[in-house]
């Protein structure tokens, strides 16, 4: 059976993609990260999506991005806006997904793995430079000249099944492949509930709303 590396974070997006690429036919390498970030309890999330999802493995990386600061996500000195900003938020991690990409790609070599599927979205999202699909083209090359496998003419295909889909049809597609919804977790806050003001639930209820389904997350407002 072909092997899928799957980027897990515990939030709708990863979820839903890493069930899309169960539907392909393949079998499931969960691969999440504890990075330090303010919101980290989406990692417990990941483990029971993990779980439920059937994952052949799952790893938790353990990373320090907090060390390094910049962003609201990581560095207590930076609010997380309450509503969406305008350019690049200050809950923009500096190059997270260069940083995982690579690690998943490492471990996609040693699991012989011939795709990575990330949860990016390049309709509803925050504006983060490295979700665009002109990045994953060039992540692409990348992969093709640095790797054993690229060079051996079998590529790790990058597959970024939901880029192009609205908040909306993400939930509309989570739901017709049964992705457990109620253990998904997308706020950018760390709270017993989603705070329901940060960019991320704010794309979140609007997914649902449009979507004409009940959203199982307990916000505060």
């Amino acid at each position: 059976m072909k092997k899928a590396v799957c980027l897990l974070s515990g939030g709708l997006d990863s979820a839903a993609t890493a069930y899309i690429a169960k539907k392909q036919g393949y079998s499931i390498y969960a691969l999440t990260f504890d990075y330090n970030q303010r919101h980290r309890r989406e990692v417990q999330h990941a483990k029971d999506i993990a779980r439920k999802l059937g994952a052949v493995e799952h790893k938790i990386i353990q990373l320090d991005l907090a060390s390094i600061g910049g962003s609201a996500l990581t560095s207590r000195r930076i609010k997380v806006p309450k509503t969406g900003s305008k350019g690049i938020p200050a809950t923009y991690v500096p190059a997270r997904n260069t940083i995982f990409l690579s690690i998943a790609l490492a471990y996609a070599e040693v699991v012989g793995a011939d795709s990575i599927f990330i949860g990016a979205n390049h309709i509803d999202y925050s504006g983060y430079p490295d979700c665009r699909p002109e990045y994953f083209k060039a992540f692409q090359k990348m992969i093709n000249l640095a790797t054993k496998k690229g060079v051996e003419g079998h590529k790790i295909k990058i597959k970024t099944p939901i880029i192009k889909m609205s908040k909306a049809d993400i939930v509309k597609k989570a739901v017709a492949l049964k992705v457990p919804l109620e253990q998904t977790w997308s706020c950018y806050k760390g709270g017993k509930k989603a705070c329901g003001r940060c960019d991320s639930c704010t794309l979140r209820k609007h997914g649902f709303k449009q979507a004409g389904i009940k959203d199982p997350a307990e916000y505060e407002t």
